[in-house]
């Protein structure tokens, strides 16, 4: 059935609906992620992100052939089931999961919860599309708290301007973390120099970027999960030179790429650094990008760093 004509959202809304309706065990259905948010672009692969309140989660997970009534499948994950391979903690009885790629192109994350664990202060915006018992009348009805709950969460998502302390972990961290980056490239051990980048310095630059987003747009806005719309905010040169921070498997390139990284991440916490009169600390990127420019003159047998 590849190929099939990609279902419409109201088809999917249709069936996700339809079959809360006609299963008793199931008392409530609401929706959370992209498509609760009307500022999110709509397209394609937009997933459908749906939990279903139950009475008991254990007769939906012990019998999955009930899921095959939202079409072929192409592949699955049971991330629960994924979480206790790996040795995690899970109860299954609390929350338990399908993430399915259809066949038609759709994709259904679909999770139970029993009444019980509903957790109706939860800050994630939320749309209620079917309520059998008025358990979720808190966050469907035109309430004070429901508004409250949409204020709570606009402030979770939208870019926050940074203490003094909180600017000056964020370049501690881009400047320390570049010393194992340098000690990697001299090695040429590519998967450490790839953790350390992307688990050290370079998500700091994304952070210092939302930043400067935030303070461009008076911080009324959001770059969104994982800073993927960063790329609708950034002048189009300072986004040209970001992507060039994301590394090849070329040694001489990824040091290219490195120096670029930092000379961006420089220039834009001076730039904060100037908007707000924080104080950046200017000895600790001198001598951090020293050292890595110094790390990069070494011989491949030198006997000693400096």
């Amino acid at each position: 059935m590849m190929g099939n004509k990609m279902r419409s959202e109201k088809e999917m809304y249709d069936l996700i609906i339809g079959t809360a309706e006609n299963d008793e065990r199931i008392r409530a259905v609401y929706m959370n992620g992209s498509r609760t948010n009307p500022n999110v672009p709509k397209d394609i692969f937009q997933d459908y992100d749906i939990v279903y309140v139950v009475r008991e989660n254990a007769p939906f997970y012990k019998d999955k052939s009930w899921i095959d009534i939202f079409g072929e499948r192409l592949y699955m994950q049971c991330p629960d089931e994924v979480d206790k391979w790996n040795g995690m903690s899970v109860d299954f009885d609390k929350c338990y999961g399908w993430l399915i790629q259809f066949k038609d192109g759709n994709r259904l994350d679909l999770h139970v919860v029993p009444v019980e664990e509903v957790d109706i202060s939860e800050n994630e915006p939320r749309k209620v599309l079917l309520d059998k018992d008025g358990i979720m009348d808190c966050i469907s009805g035109p309430s004070a708290e429901r508004d409250r709950m949409e204020k709570t969460a606009w402030e979770i998502y939208r870019i926050k301007k940074p203490s003094q302390e909180e600017f000056w972990a964020c370049c501690n961290e881009f400047w320390w973390c570049l010393n194992n980056i340098a000690k990697g490239l001299w090695r040429e051990e590519v998967p450490y120099i790839h953790s350390m980048l992307y688990n050290g310095s370079h998500p700091q630059l994304v952070r210092l970027l939302d930043w400067k987003v935030g303070q461009q747009t008076d911080f009324q806005v959001s770059t969104g999960k994982a800073s993927k719309y960063l790329k609708a905010y950034l002048p189009a040169d300072v986004w040209d030179r970001f992507l060039k921070t994301y590394i090849n498997g070329n040694i001489e390139d990824i040091w290219q790429s490195v120096y670029i990284m930092c000379d961006l991440f420089d220039e834009t916490a001076h730039e904060l650094e100037e908007h707000w009169g924080y104080c950046y600390n200017e000895e600790e990127s001198v001598a951090s990008y020293g050292f890595l420019k110094r790390v990069h003159a070494l011989p491949k047998d030198a006997e000693e760093i400096f």
